[in-house]
């Protein structure tokens, strides 16, 4: 059975996420193409909204 590879972009969103969550800066974003960087840097605006609400030990 073939495995599949998740879709890109929510692959962006959970590394955009799991940097924000680690408290990595937004200017780290390593993504170039707009579709990439704004689920990147959606998800570690959704990191940081769950850091200030304390979901996240840090």
């Amino acid at each position: 059975m073939k495995r599949q590879k998740r879709d890109r972009l929510s692959r962006a969103h959970a590394k955009g996420y799991q940097a924000g969550i680690t408290g990595r800066s937004k200017d780290n974003c390593p993504y170039a193409a707009t579709d990439s960087r704004s689920q990147w840097l959606g998800g570690w605006r959704e990191a940081m909204a769950d850091r200030s609400d304390g979901l996240a030990k840090v």
